[in-house]
């Protein structure tokens, strides 16, 4: 394999946040760093990686924690779809605001939309737009691996009943994945990992 990932488990909703790094290059980029930043941070530090993104796959709080601590570390742009930006600024609309400490992320840098690609060293990693969890939900496609935020799960999909969601805009973009390699690993928002060959054959929602 031409990268190192590591998956940490971070925040109040127990979301993944994954650290891809080029081995090539040691640079990387953090998915959905959604708190505990210094958990974050001694990881990065630990593979000797250099962030040059955070990617939050949509602008829930519990994925977009720790995006301001890490972006100043490491002096890291964060991508964000279009529609999803304006959320990073706003607990209330990122759905944060119930919660003790409510979330503000710093402004978003870069404003993705469907078809981008985001380069990090050698490696590639392209934007798939899968809106329905949320308006602007994101998802990632590197080599073998896609992350699919909340769109997708081992077994079942992202709620459709929060602001912004849409069970019909996600069953199509459900439609999406359905293309990609079946041996392809998919690495969600919250859970564990699975491959697409099984859930195309198991989790009724792509059956």
């Amino acid at each position: 394999m031409s990268y190192i990932l590591k998956t940490i488990i971070v925040g109040y909703l127990e979301t993944n946040c994954y650290i891809l790094v080029d081995k090539d290059t040691n640079l990387a980029c953090v998915i959905d760093p959604g708190g505990e930043a210094q958990k974050i941070i001694a990881e990065i530090d630990s593979l000797g990686a250099k962030p040059i993104y955070i990617i939050n796959t949509h602008s829930h709080g519990d994925h977009i924690g720790a995006n301001t601590i890490i972006a100043q570390k490491y002096n890291a742009k964060i991508c964000i779809h279009k529609s999803e930006a304006p959320n990073l600024l706003d607990p209330q609309k990122n759905l944060s605001a119930s919660i003790e400490n409510p979330i503000v992320s710093m402004p978003a840098d870069i404003l993705l939309s469907d078809g981008d690609i985001l380069n990090v060293g050698n490696l590639s990693l392209k934007i798939i737009a899968t809106p329905g969890h949320t308006e602007g939900g994101i998802s990632l496609v590197c080599e073998n691996i896609l992350f699919s935020g909340d769109t997708l799960f081992c077994g079942a999909v992202g709620r459709t009943d929060l602001q912004g969601g849409n069970e019909y805009v996600l069953m199509n973009s459900l439609k999406k994945y359905l293309d990609l390699p079946e041996n392809t690993t998919i690495l969600p928002g919250h859970g564990k990992a699975c491959v697409l060959m099984h859930e195309k054959k198991h989790n009724p929602y792509l059956c």
